[in-house]
């Protein structure tokens, strides 16, 4: 059996599919499985030990390629990805994206059955012959979930499982070595998010570091995807900290996490690999909806307003009040519970 699954982006979006590929696995365990993903995302499915094989869209890519006027050369390569899409013959393809670039890649595929959600975000469900109702009150993974369900597989408990990297282990040790911090304990710190409404202020994360510094004596260990803007953040700082922005790969930061005390993090792809790798954290909410996208599993610990517009899932908003409300000092506490024995929950 030859089973595709589509799931382009985001990072965290990546790694709610994981149990469905684990439950895949194990309802189809000689299955050929193959799994589409767009560049920014391929590293949570690469060398994946469940997967035969990963496919990687370079949509994005190819979109600045031809603004730059490089036509023949991205049409070649378009031309070359949709011959390797069509080299097998798949019995099942299933969207877990529901979007117009995913629906048109399980067009593309040729597969037998095309399995979707029976839904109209960019009239996604005309391209299915199969379809699954949506229910929006799951959270992310158990919705992802509903499709091994549908196909029969019994899930007791959602695993996540990432690939193997020696040398991503050996990377990060090097990483912290470098920083004094081989055999010390440190708390990491992700203050990105794609949507500026996630964001919490500099000084925010600023005066949250100087707190742990000084009060727990651990060492701060800041990690994105580049430097200068957690820079930024600890140019505001009393005390040191580390800045390991741009200087790890997705399997990295997942060992990095992994070695981590505890993580304190954005609504962000980030925050779902700290939850993924069993590691505890603390996760700053304004716009969006903990219930539904908050990190999976139990050992976690939500940090939020009540604000009676939150969460309200805008992308732009002229107060972000619900972010803007969020007192380190409460953060501190929150942290300090949790490294002390405190209680988890929605703080």
């Amino acid at each position: 059996m030859n089973i595709l699954i589509v799931k382009l982006s985001a990072v965290g979006d990546v790694i709610h599919t994981l149990p469905s590929l684990a439950a895949l696995r194990n309802l189809y365990p000689s299955a050929h499985i193959t799994w589409v993903v767009e560049e920014a995302a391929a590293g949570i499915v690469q060398n994946h030990p469940l997967l035969n094989k990963v496919l990687i869209s370079r949509r994005k890519s190819w979109l600045k390629d031809f603004q730059k006027g490089k036509i023949r050369q991205t049409w070649r390569e378009i031309r070359l990805f949709h011959q390797e899409l069509r080299a097998r013959r798949y019995d099942l393809v299933i969207d877990f994206h529901g979007l117009l670039k995913s629906s048109l890649i399980v067009l593309a595929s040729g597969g037998k059955r095309k399995l979707g959600y029976d839904s109209l975000q960019e009239l996604s469900c005309l391209f299915y012959n199969e379809k699954i109702p949506e229910d929006m009150n799951k959270h992310a993974v158990d919705r992802y979930l509903d499709f091994p369900r549908y196909l029969g597989a019994e899930i007791v408990r959602p695993e996540f499982l990432l690939p193997s990297d020696s040398s991503a282990r050996a990377g990060v040790e090097s990483l912290l070595e470098k920083h004094h911090l081989g055999n010390s304990k440190f708390i990491a710190v992700n203050p990105v998010a794609y949507w500026e409404t996630k964001l919490w202020d500099n000084d925010g994360f600023a005066r949250l570091a100087d707190l742990i510094t000084t009060k727990l004596n651990t060492a701060v260990v800041f990690t994105g995807s580049e430097k200068e803007p957690l820079e930024k953040i600890i140019r505001l700082m009393k005390t040191k900290a580390v800045n390991l922005g741009g200087a790890t790969t997705l399997a990295e930061l997942a060992y990095l996490y992994q070695k981590s005390l505890l993580v304190i993090t954005t609504d962000s792809g980030p925050m779902h690999l700290a939850a993924a790798v069993g590691t505890g954290v603390v996760a700053l909410f304004g716009p969006t909806d903990p219930q539904r996208t908050g990190p999976y599993g139990e050992g976690h610990t939500i940090v939020r307003t009540d604000l009676a517009c939150s969460p309200c899932l805008l992308k732009k908003c002229p107060t972000k009040k619900c972010m803007k409300d969020i007192l380190p000092e409460h953060v501190f506490d929150v942290v300090y519970e949790r490294l002390t024995g405190g209680n988890d929950g929605i703080k």
